[in-house]
């Protein structure tokens, strides 16, 4: 009865907010009203002997002990021994982050490090005291940072098809591929309502429907820790966290992290939905967001992690930060920050060295009752109880659990097969004219596209990696890609298949399969300010319309992490497929794109669009009140097989706002597709592809700025020449950059003044138009230690010789002495501010 109660309220509250202009309080001290959240008749009930239980813990702690339980630092800055001697509460691998730093790290390197982790931690020796940690990890489409593992289609895709079962059984999966590697507990689900798709994880997103969402956090909780009354989190099965509260997908213009300024009303009916049917499955801990409600940080809400999520919706277990996200409050540094406690905060994730500081500042703000001993208690108290449900005191430690070590379960088959499932599953069919879909596989079949053989870009971000950048396929272990998926469906039923990524066939087909899309890339880096897929560099429309060209009809298989505006691909596609990020499981799209013998469907096509798809470049925010917005294709739309096509063969493709040229980054918060970050010295060259890489010369790692790892330092040393650049893989045109006003713009900073020469360099892929300036004369003037910004006029430099049609290093520094060179920008603007004066260099 609850649950159909809150399904009737959704749809009531969703009718009355679509036009509503709700006044806000811009620091929402008290309530607002506090009328508009549910009081929840929540499954997981509090025992009278489990909370006598943990009275008698707390009085046997110190308060350093109870400090300890409320820090969360990330296996790259803690030792086994940091552990045995302080007993943080748990601790994280951050997205990129392995056992001994190891990409390659085995199923038995994980459990190795969460045995020695848990020992240490219930080793009394040191701080008297055996509270279990416990480990969580960001498996959020599957376990994938493990090398091997099941990897699922991100969250949108699995929107598209709007199963629950299926999603709860994908959790299942993903909770025993979990605790093979000893794990605990589990970042996940996602819940966000991306309300603009150019929010870089739009894909993390179910749907922009709040009902979809209710119903999978419900889903995908019970799957992760067990059905309440039945399992719930035994040996087979882990904590889950609901995240990340409240309002990621809600900030204006779509900026990570920024801020939802929006009423409490439409904050309840669009964005808590998913907190609803989470909790309401058992949900153990819930996540805060980095946004902000209303220009007030999440993580220093009182009202909201307090008053709302705690008292008024009986929420009794803990909530944990993000990354660092409790440095963003105002008056907080990553190392000191009462006010995340205040509000409600209960464990304090809290990555890099802060850890020790943190954890100090906090002791002394207790004994001086800046944070009141209360509310250490209830901290502790909450982070205890979810422990004690979770068994943690009793288990076993990790390498004896059921689980440990069955590395046959790591991307079994039957695991392998409910994502093959989940493939086809999501797959939305926007045209297929003269139902060209499904193909008859009797026939020549030409599949290309930079997508085609790519399970990383099929993949997406957060797939081993944080960005999910620098992996091949032989880093995903029993996946599949598209082509190759295609490749056996199509042979085994007598057809010819040829891979060719360019579209240069030896053989002429009788249709073409374009595989294309996005590459990798997770939150922040994923920001864009405008849909237009390609925008200024149309290359996977030129490789369709050449195929359309010489008769050969096309069929587009489109990856994105949201939906774009692709009018130009759409009108040079015969039939077109948003296959959005499936995962490792390619030949799930080959399932449903290729016929039987007969040239009947072998699976129904029977996703449908769980955001609405843009008409135009701009229209990246969805379902606005203003009237002039009309999206190309509606939420809820997919021809199944049968279906005519309902898009005009030519859909317009001129825009006023296309004629403003975008700046186009290549390192924003890290390096930004298709530019890739290469450090070299005269032996070797290689790609930069983890937070911290070195070679003989200069070591090179990520660090926190503003937010998670936006910067990175490259540390030279008194050696032969060593260097960084930014490389394509293929030749850009930037001339559109070469005019009057166009720059190179370069925000860094420096250690010390550099004496030696700072070479600078730019070059063609083809021929010789290197060009190369020593720019140490240009850093007298910088002040040490601060941000500096540098702009190199892009038409100067094509005067000094580069051929900026073929780009192909977009910007190289090489160096000779000891130095610490910092960026955090680098980008190509066409129009540079007025007040903005650029530089030729001799």
């Amino acid at each position: 009865m609850k649950r159909a109660y809150l399904t009737t309220a959704i749809a009531l509250a969703l009718s009355a907010a679509v036009g509503c202009s709700q006044s806000v309080n811009e620091n929402h001290t008290g309530p607002i009203n506090n009328d508009i959240w549910p009081e929840l008749d929540l499954p997981v009930k509090q025992k009278p002997a489990m909370e006598q239980r943990i009275d008698e813990l707390l009085a046997k702690m110190t308060l350093e002990q109870k400090v300890a339980q409320m820090i969360q630092p990330e296996i790259r800055d803690i030792t086994v021994e940091d552990m045995r001697k302080y007993g943080f509460g748990s601790y994280l691998n951050g997205g990129g982050a392995f056992p001994n730093n190891d990409k390659y790290a085995t199923p038995q390197d994980w459990i190795a490090l969460a045995e020695s982790f848990y020992q240490a931690s219930v080793d009394d020796s040191i701080d008297g005291i055996n509270i279990p940690t416990m480990w969580g990890t960001d498996a959020v489409h599957g376990h994938n940072n493990v090398l091997g593992a099941t990897i699922f289609p991100h969250n949108i895709g699995l929107g598209a098809a709007n199963n629950p079962q299926l999603i709860k059984d994908i959790a299942g999966v993903t909770a025993t591929e979990v605790m093979v590697t000893g794990i605990d507990w589990v970042f996940a689900p996602t819940v966000a309502v991306a309300r603009d798709v150019r929010w870089g994880r739009t894909y993390e997103s179910y749907s922009e429907n709040p009902q979809i969402v209710h119903d999978y956090a419900a889903a995908i909780v019970e799957g992760l820790q067990g059905d309440v009354a039945k399992n719930f989190l035994d040996e087979r099965h882990v904590i889950s966290t609901v995240k990340h509260f409240i309002g990621d997908g809600a900030t204006t213009a779509g900026i990570d992290q920024g801020n939802a300024e929006i009423g409490e009303q439409q904050l309840f009916d669009y964005h808590a939905q998913g907190y609803v049917g989470g909790l309401q499955a058992g949900a153990q801990t819930v996540m805060a967001s980095f946004n902000s409600w209303n220009g007030k940080k999440i993580h220093g809400d009182e009202y909201l992690l307090t008053d709302v999520l705690k008292q008024k919706m009986g929420f009794d277990g803990f909530v944990v930060g993000d990354w660092n996200g409790h440095g963003q409050i105002q008056g907080c540094t990553n190392a000191n920050c009462p006010q995340a406690a205040n509000a409600g905060l209960d464990m304090y994730m809290v990555p890099t060295d802060a850890w020790k500081p943190l954890y100090e500042n906090l002791i002394a703000q207790a004994r001086d009752g800046i944070i009141p001993m209360e509310r250490i208690n209830d901290a502790v108290r909450r982070i205890l109880r979810v422990k004690m449900r979770a068994d943690l005191f009793d288990k076993p430690s990790p390498a004896e659990r059921p689980l440990s070590g069955k590395t046959e379960l790591i991307g079994a088959d039957e695991h392998r097969e409910v994502a093959r499932q989940a493939v086809r599953e999501s797959l939305v069919m926007l045209k297929n004219n003269d139902g060209l879909l499904p193909l008859n596989p009797n026939q020549q079949i030409l599949v290309a596209g930079a997508a085609a053989d790519n399970i990383g870009q099929q993949s997406g971000g957060w797939t081993i990696s944080w960005q999910g950048t620098g992996n091949t396929n032989a880093d995903f272990p029993g996946g599949t890609s598209i082509f190759q998926g295609i490749a056996d469906a199509v042979t085994e039923l007598g057809g010819d298949v040829e891979l060719a990524v360019d579209g240069a066939y030896k053989q002429k087909p009788d249709v073409a399969v374009v595989v294309y899309g996005e590459t990798p890339y997770a939150e922040g880096n994923g920001d864009i300010n405008n849909v237009d897929y390609q925008r200024n560099n149309p290359v996977d429309q030129q490789l369709l319309e050449k195929l359309q060209a010489q008769g050969i009809p096309v069929v587009s298989v489109f990856i994105s992490g949201r939906p774009m505006y692709v009018n130009p691909e759409l009108n040079a596609s015969d039939a077109f497929v948003a296959a959005w990020l499936p995962g490792s499981e390619g030949q799930g799209v080959a399932d449903v794109i290729i016929a039987d013998e007969t040239g009947k469907p072998r699976y129904p096509m029977t996703g449908k669009l769980p955001f609405s798809w843009p008409a135009n470049p701009a229209q990246g925010r969805l379902n606005s009140d203003q009237d002039s917005y009309a999206p190309l294709l509606k939420l809820g739309f997919g021809l199944s097989y049968g279906e005519q096509s309902t898009l005009a063969d030519q859909l317009p493709t001129h825009f006023s706002d296309q004629e403003m040229l975008a700046d186009m980054p290549i390192f924003d918060r890290g390096p930004q597709s298709p530019w890739q970050l290469q450090i070299f010295n005269e032996q070797q060259r290689i790609e930069v592809t983890s937070s911290v890489q070195a070679i003989d010369g200069l070591r090179s790692s990520t660090f926190d700025d503003q937010v998670q790892e936006d910067a990175r330092e490259f540390i030279f040393a008194d050696s032969d020449t060593a260097g960084f650049s930014f490389i394509s893989p293929f030749s850009r045109d930037l001339r559109a950059f070469a005019g009057d006003s166009g720059v190179l713009n370069l925000s860094y900073k420096v250690d010390r003044i550099p004496k030696q020469p700072l070479y600078l360099q730019m070059n063609c892929l083809s021929g010789d138009c290197q060009v190369k300036v020593d720019i140490q004369p240009q850093l007298q003037q910088a002040e040490v230690g601060e941000w500096q910004t540098l702009s190199l006029s892009l038409q100067c430099l094509q005067q000094a010789g580069l051929n900026t049609s073929a780009v192909g290093e977009v910007f190289s520094l090489a160096h000779a002495a000891p130095l610490t060179f910092s960026i955090r920008d680098i980008r190509l603007i066409a129009e540079k501010a007025e007040d903005t004066q650029s530089l030729c260099l001799d």
